[in-house]
């Protein structure tokens, strides 16, 4: 793809969840499509005709197993934020539709026990998760997405640990 035709694509339309729990450690969850370390927060697309809080709170509940009775939405960041592809993902990922992701954070403290947390979805998407601070998140999110993760962090900083 060239320069201006990677230009000319949108962003996809997406949600993100810092779930944390009640000392403000944030879930983070392995992969399971991608063979090096790649721990990230839970996020997916928004639905047509569906709000980014709903789209939130199901994305939750389909990837982890966490219905919206188990967590209580303290905040959300007030912009959209964007992030890019690297090239080599462009034209991979999403049929090659989108350049990157236009996302809505939302943050979200766990009410649950964390035997609760299942993720043995109908469509798994991680292998394993953890509780870990905001630093560690930040450094364990793949290259491309850490600025987006550094500043969603610096959004949610009251609330962690």
């Amino acid at each position: 793809m060239t320069p201006d035709q990677i230009a000319a694509l949108p962003y996809r339309p997406n949600v993100g969840i810092m779930l944390i729990d009640g000392r403000g450690l944030i879930f983070a969850a392995q992969r399971l499509d991608n063979p090096v370390p790649a721990w990230q927060m839970p996020q997916g697309g928004i639905d047509a005709g569906e709000d980014p809080r709903g789209a939130a709170l199901r994305e939750l509940e389909e990837e982890i197993g966490v219905p919206p009775a188990l967590v209580q939405v303290l905040a959300e960041t007030e912009d959209w934020l964007t992030y890019d592809l690297p090239p080599d993902l462009l034209g991979k990922v999403w049929k090659g539709k989108f350049r990157g992701q236009r996302q809505k954070w939302f943050l979200m403290r766990y009410l649950g026990r964390d035997e609760q947390i299942d993720l043995a979805q109908e469509h798994p998407e991680f292998s394993e998760w953890r509780w870990i601070d905001a630093q560690a998140m930040i450094d364990a999110i793949v290259p491309f997405k850490r600025d987006i993760y550094a500043q969603v962090v610096a959004a949610f900083r009251p609330h962690l640990a």
